[in-house]
């Protein structure tokens, strides 16, 4: 006997997650984030193809003013803002997409400790409480303090401020969870704690994850620039969205145009991510 079930019937059987976080994209605000992460992403992967010169390449004509030539000016060095501004994209996304799935799957295994040991659990949400009484900045800024200014001092402070986030929507799963039938079933069954917590909790506790995820990149980012803006983040000449800011805030009464290109990405890329949370949002909370 043959399956005469509708294609679109067979398509959500056969992956029913899936379908669902595709309704996000059927949205309007969930088609214009993904264009506007589509293009941000293709830019930065694309900039040493599309500026062949690089992000350094220095000439005689300093602090021009916005044109064809230059869409967002140049710099004290006449550097393109332009071209520093999507390299500094391309860092900014590269560090976003480290530090925000390590966060991710950390901070959801630390909420869900208490499937392992209740009392393992508890002493992970103080951890995570003392962490939420700093400041999100004053947290990095201390983080680098201690790993010192560059790279691995950002990665560390964006996963170490994502933690209480992820790990208190794990921690509700649970508690939420704990105690329904097919839990309790298959801990009188024998079944490990570490099977129910990986095969009955995690699975419920995947939609808000993920939207705290989308949400958590623009955090991420503008960690980067507050710390870079400060002299805390990466160096120069290596390029960030918040070095742009930082270096352009000297020469913003001379020329206020410095640091409106890498503002104008910046929001952008805030706008992207955010309006994908709000459309996963609205397609889980309807399912």
């Amino acid at each position: 006997m043959t399956d005469t079930a509708p294609p679109n019937r067979q398509k959500a059987r056969l992956n029913p997650v899936l379908s669902r976080y595709l309704q996000a994209f059927v949205m309007p605000k969930g088609q214009i984030g993904l264009g506007l992460v589509i293009l941000l992403t293709a830019l930065a992967l694309l900039a040493p193809v599309l500026f062949p010169g690089g992000y350094d390449m220095q000439t005689r004509d300093s602090l021009l003013p916005a044109s064809w030539a230059h869409p967002f000016g140049t710099d004290e060095l006449g550097r393109d803002i332009f071209v520093r501004s999507i390299y500094g994209l391309r860092t900014d996304l590269a560090l976003a997409a480290t530090a925000v799935p390590l966060s991710m799957i950390i901070g959801t295994f630390l909420g869900l400790s208490g499937a392992l040991s209740p009392r393992l659990g508890s002493l992970v949400q103080r951890a995570l409480d003392i962490i939420v009484g700093f400041p999100g900045l004053i947290l990095a800024i201390c983080v680098v303090l201690v790993v010192g200014a560059g790279w691995t001092a950002l990665l560390v402070a964006i996963v170490i401020g994502g933690l209480p986030g992820f790990g208190r929507l794990a921690r509700a799963t649970f508690l939420s969870q704990q105690h329904r039938e097919y839990v309790v079933a298959a801990r009188t069954l024998g079944v490990s704690n570490w099977k129910i917590m990986v095969r009955h909790i995690l699975p419920n506790a995947i939609d808000p994850i993920i939207v705290q995820g989308a949400v958590f990149v623009v955090a991420a980012v503008f960690t980067e620039a507050a710390l870079s803006i400060v002299g805390l983040g990466l160096q120069p000449p290596e390029p960030s969205l918040g070095i742009l800011l930082n270096v352009g805030m000297r020469y913003i009464t001379m020329a206020p145009f410095y640091i409106l290109g890498p503002t104008l990405i910046l929001v952008l890329l805030a706008l992207a991510f955010s309006l994908l949370a709000d459309a996963l949002n609205s397609t889980v909370n309807r399912k």
